[in-house]
């Protein structure tokens, strides 16, 4: 097996280039004995000349010549992987797994490629939509490193940190009696009329938040329908079934008969999304990111 090290390389490239000794010397800041003793030593170890001596100065042979082209090869490489390291240790490199809810993506998913693409652009992002239970099960395999999830509170092996929140409004078919009322509606507005409403085990978070709402106020809604999607509950208040209390992101998924009104009553930071990870993980590139993708403003 041939063995030399990358200073006898830089020694090669340096005298094939310079023509001579004394110089490769002084650009390799050393003096020239040992130098012509790393030339000799990698002779060696290759087992064919590579330098032709002379008195002014030393030239490749023909095996040098083709040794300084792998030379400038291997030395490029051995740079490259010096920068590739440091790169994966700054967090300016690498990969970060992200799963996030289909709202989610709405409101935060967008923001963070955007900030990725700019100040980590060497950092690749591999997604993934799934619910907040997937998300903690995949967490806690080590499948993915980073969620954007609702309702996951920080525990010994999670770590959780609000990165958006924002209010509930309420869809409505037009032309329905809530958009003549006059005012903003109120959960006992809201009440009196059919709702349209989220799956109880599907989508708990969104289900309890909506629950809440109606037993702060006082009042009993009328529930006539259960989704486990923020979408296909959009496209039955579309469809005339009954209106609904939606996260203010949604208002982006329009459909031909949907109208927005904001709600009189519950707090304007009522739904919460958080970055979810788990808080031994120490891939400096994820610590990049989240470091980069603060709360919301």
């Amino acid at each position: 097996m041939v063995t030399y090290t990358l200073d006898q390389l830089r020694g090669f490239v340096a005298v094939a280039e310079e023509g001579h000794f004394g110089r490769a010397a002084d650009r390799l800041r050393m003096t020239q004995p040992p130098l012509s003793r790393q030339m000799q030593k990698l002779e060696r170890a290759v087992g064919v000349p590579l330098l032709v001596r002379t008195a002014h100065g030393a030239t490749p042979t023909h095996a040098g010549r083709a040794f300084l082209v792998e030379a400038r090869r291997l030395l490029s490489q051995a740079d490259a992987a010096v920068l590739m390291a440091r790169r994966s240790a700054e967090g300016t490199s690498g990969t970060v797994r992200i799963a996030f809810t289909a709202m989610s993506a709405l409101a935060v998913l967008g923001r963070w490629i955007a900030a990725a693409r700019e100040h980590l652009p060497d950092v690749d992002l591999v997604l993934s939509e799934m619910v907040t239970r997937a998300q903690v099960d995949a967490l806690m395999a080590g499948e993915i490193d980073v969620g954007l999830a609702r309702g996951v509170a920080r525990s010994d092996v999670l770590s959780a940190r609000l990165v958006h929140a924002e209010p509930l409004v309420l869809a409505v078919p037009r032309g329905h009696p809530l958009t003549a009322l006059g005012r903003t509606p109120r959960p006992a507005d809201i009440a009196e009329h059919d709702i349209v409403t989220y799956a109880p085990v599907e989508a708990r978070y969104f289900y309890e938040l909506v629950i809440t709402v109606f037993r702060d106020a006082g009042v009993v809604p009328r529930f006539v329908q259960q989704m486990a999607q923020v979408h296909s509950l959009l496209a039955l208040v579309d469809a005339g079934l009954g209106v609904a209390l939606v996260p203010r992101s949604a208002a982006v998924l329009r459909l031909p008969r949907l109208e927005f009104l904001d709600v009189a009553g519950p707090a304007p930071d009522l739904v919460e999304v958080h970055a979810v990870w788990r808080g031994t993980s120490d891939a400096p590139a994820l610590r990049a990111l989240l470091r980069l993708v603060g709360p919301d403003s």
